[in-house]
């Protein structure tokens, strides 16, 4: 068996990224490309009237396979708006993330770049920092944000198949959320599995079962939302 300890950060799926400073004025309110030196770019949506001088929370939304950031964030946007969050959404460089093919990469890189870009903009909340993401983009969700728990103090993972961490850091508080009917990847095989150890490990967990397939359901984004951000006023 390899020794953790003997693998490089990136490897063990650590992210560089440490909260900065803003050194740049704030982006307007709408709809902006996060570009790279090479693959898609990432989404950053910012809603109207923040407050410059209030840290603001960021929830960062993985999409699923074969999928792209347009998938994911038409069942986010409408709350990033209402609830005055950044809403992050990066792309996989191929079909998939990188961890599902083969281990840490360039996904986690660019994630590294997109964070230190939001950040350069906008003062971030640490106490609000949030993974999401459906299917393979809960796994991914689940997997970065546990091996990141030092930074993103939430992880919120919807119909996810795995969770993949070679070493923990920080105690995010973690929701998981499945279709008790879901085909693609049965509930008891996955969340159920993935609940268990959570709860064996003193994870705070929230465990949401719902009647439904492989889908995102609105009624169970609102719980997402409020349990990244508490119940709207």
């Amino acid at each position: 068996m390899i020794d953790p300890q003997l693998m490089g950060g990136a490897l063990l799926g650590r992210l560089v990224f440490r909260l900065p400073e803003p050194t740049a004025a704030a982006l307007p309110a709408g709809r902006h490309a996060l570009t790279f030196p090479e693959g898609r770019e990432a989404v950053l949506v910012v809603p109207e009237d923040l407050d410059p001088d209030v840290p603001v929370p960021l929830l960062v939304l993985f999409h699923g396979a074969g999928g792209e950031a347009n998938k994911v964030l038409p069942h986010f946007v409408r709350w990033a708006r209402a609830r005055r969050f950044l809403l992050l959404a990066p792309q996989s460089m191929f079909p998939t993330w990188d961890i599902v093919i083969g281990g840490h990469g360039p996904d986690l890189e660019r994630l590294d770049a997109a964070l230190l870009q939001v950040a350069s903009h906008f003062r971030l909340d640490p106490a609000r920092l949030a993974f999401a993401g459906f299917s393979d983009g809960g796994s991914y969700a689940l997997s970065v944000g546990l091996s990141n728990g030092d930074v993103a103090s939430h992880v919120i993972a919807l119909s996810a198949g795995f969770m993949n961490t070679f070493t923990r850091n920080g105690s995010p508080k973690v929701f998981i959320a499945h279709g008790r009917s879901d085909t693609q990847l049965p509930f008891e095989t996955s969340a159920r599995q993935h609940a268990l150890k959570l709860l064996e490990e003193g994870v705070d967990l929230t465990l949401l079962p719902f009647e439904g397939d492989h889908v995102i359901v609105p009624e169970v984004v609102v719980r997402a939302i409020e349990f990244f951000l508490g119940p709207q006023a």
